[in-house]
């Protein structure tokens, strides 16, 4: 078992993340050792969740637009690393999807982040990435 595999393992292990692994959910990332790019977002949205595939929305294919390549180079070349705030859809709120969760990403980046020598840019999308 690879060490990113180990840390998946952990994350669904959490007890903070116990009601997804109940519902067989598994987080949502990339992290191929190969990575060039590191692309860190909000958090899965519903549909993305349900696809069980990180950026398979409309937000996704306007990402992969601006970045010029289609969906088989972002999946499955190696080169982008996905690690957004939160692994898991973090559920609706008032005025659309809840924020992720608090720690989350602090918690489980620097694991992940370890895995990833090669990353040389870095990508934060959204508000809560960049705070």
């Amino acid at each position: 078992m690879s060490q990113i595999e180990r840390i998946k393992q952990a994350i669904m292990a959490d007890p903070q993340n116990a009601t997804y692994t109940e519902r067989g959910i598994e987080p949502l990332f990339a992290a191929p050792k190969t990575a060039r790019i590191n692309i860190i977002g909000q958090a899965p949205g519903l549909k993305t969740q349900e696809a069980g595939l990180y950026w398979k929305d409309k937000s996704g294919d306007r990402l992969r637009d601006w970045l010029g390549v289609d969906e088989d180079t972002f999946y499955n070349s190696g080169y982008f690393a996905v690690l957004p705030m939160d692994f898991y859809f973090p559920g609706h709120g008032k005025s659309g999807d809840l924020p992720p969760r608090t720690g989350f990403a602090e918690k489980w980046h620097p694991q992940l982040l370890q895995e990833l020598p090669d990353i040389q840019l870095t990508l934060l999308i959204g508000q809560y990435a960049q705070a």
